[in-house]
């Protein structure tokens, strides 16, 4: 069974953002899986302290800070596909889905600590609302950090809205926020539980490769070169 986690990042359990986000997980149970809908403002989630500068290998799970990210930690672990809505803050996602983001480096980390990102191969999501731009600034940030810990994004798997009126009432806009459900499962159904970033067997793969790129790469330079030297002398003096 996919267990979907969904996550709000908006301080209003009614608004534009909360029912984009219930949608998307509506289109999840539709498809007849379990979904789990967590709203960040009911929970004390403490800023990131940013251990891994002092020791990369300080950040790890379970992370030092007392509060609520403990229990969360584990919600995201058990489940196989998280969509985060959040309101649009100055072209930003807003501080509690910030303060979320950066504590989901305990997680990432891990990477260094025993050789894979918890995180890894899990499926994500992401909706942005808002009654003024800066959506897909959002969702761009979000994406970036996202696959850059581990997550992966199927076609379609986002949704925004930038109206003033009630995101319900805007066809296109619940159409989306269905869609990034059911694309977030499909591809979660899909996947096979397999291993997409690798350490120690990508380093001594790079062993093998890096004198010829290097060889490669002066060759292409003294052709490029060839007949040129007295022109590129000229530039260099």
């Amino acid at each position: 069974m996919v267990d979907v986690l969904g996550i709000n990042g908006s301080p209003r359990k009614y608004g534009n953002t909360y029912k984009s986000l219930r949608i998307a997980l509506m289109a999840v149970e539709y498809e007849g899986l379990d979904t789990e809908l967590t709203n960040l403002v009911d929970l004390d989630i403490k800023p990131c302290l940013g251990c891994l500068c002092d020791e990369q290998k300080a950040c790890r799970y379970p992370c030092v800070i007392d509060d609520d990210m403990k229990t969360l930690y584990d919600k995201v672990l058990k489940a196989d596909v998280l969509i985060i809505a959040t309101p649009i803050y100055w072209f930003s996602p807003s501080s509690v889905v910030k303060k979320f983001i950066d504590r989901l480096t305990a997680l990432e980390n891990m990477i260094f600590v025993d050789g894979k990102s918890w995180v890894e191969g899990k499926i994500a999501g992401v909706i942005a609302v808002g009654n003024d731009s800066g959506a897909i600034s959002v969702i761009s940030n979000l994406y970036a950090t996202l696959v850059s810990m581990g997550f992966m994004i199927p076609p379609f798997a986002m949704a925004y809205y930038t109206g003033d009126k009630d995101v319900l009432q805007c066809e296109s806009a619940i159409l989306d926020a269905a869609n990034v459900g059911r694309a977030t499962v499909l591809l979660a159904k899909m996947l096979k539980k397999e291993r997409w970033y690798v350490v120690d067997e990508v380093k001594e793969w790079l062993k093998t490769v890096m004198p010829k790129i290097k060889e490669e790469l002066n060759m292409n330079k003294n052709k490029q070169f060839t007949g040129r030297e007295p022109i590129i002398s000229k530039l260099l003096r």
